[in-house]
């Protein structure tokens, strides 16, 4: 069961042009969720959970690499051009060579590293025809804003350690409509930043796929 939290963006709201809405400028917000299992333990979920906490794209270095030399010899006024074409085609390289180290290491820990204790794309995985597409593509973004419901993956996902959300016991949390949930291996809870909006479709998909479980999502406005 998926409780009722705080108002969140619809998935009505769209930009002008039809497309999945996705803020010009990322909004990040951050969320508190409490997994809850009175019939069994959480340890399933739990593993079924952890991943990398990053999105194995494919990336065109090349067409980034182009964009990149292009902004810098055009930058968006009122910035001035500061580099030749020389110096901004080096630089474009270099930017190049930085992002694909970062991102080759992102990729190799994807189906190695539990770092991250609530990984959307281990519990709801982008297909492989997707992936095959830039993150910025149509049709990545209406892939995730659909199956997800935010098209980033979480960030600073964290296992919650905060007693504010009304705890009793060790180990025990108070959900909204009043029931005590707790104990270690029942309960199940974390913080993450999300983008834009509360990722709602990605944790339908996995109350429908695990239905004993109860899912609390508060987004927690006064941490920002």
């Amino acid at each position: 069961m998926l409780a009722p939290s705080a108002p969140t963006r619809s998935r009505d709201d769209h930009v002008g042009d039809g497309n999945p809405c996705h803020l010009a400028h990322t909004d990040w917000l951050h969320h508190r969720l409490i997994v809850s299992d009175p019939a069994a333990d959480i340890v399933a979920f739990r593993t079924a959970a952890s991943g990398a906490g990053t999105i194995p794209w494919h990336l065109d270095l090349d067409r980034l690499e182009e964009d990149w030399f292009h902004l810098l010899v055009s930058p968006p006024a009122p910035q001035q051009r500061s580099l030749s074409a020389e110096g901004a085609r080096v630089f474009a390289g270099q930017l190049r060579a930085a992002v694909s180290l970062r991102h080759e290491l992102g990729v190799a820990r994807v189906g190695q590293s539990r770092a991250c204790p609530f990984d959307l794309h281990a519990l709801v995985p982008v297909p492989a025809a997707v992936l095959r597409l830039s993150p910025d593509d149509p049709a990545s973004l209406d892939w995730l804003w659909t199956h997800w419901g935010t098209a980033q993956a979480l960030r600073h996902v964290a296992a919650d350690s905060s007693h504010s959300d009304g705890e009793g016991q060790e180990g025990q949390a108070s959900l909204p409509d009043g029931r005590i949930v707790g104990g270690d291996d029942s309960i199940f809870r974390v913080t993450f930043w999300s983008a834009d909006w509360t990722p709602r479709r990605a944790l339908a998909q996995i109350a429908a796929r695990w239905p004993t479980l109860q899912l609390d999502v508060r987004p927690t406005y006064e941490a920002a």
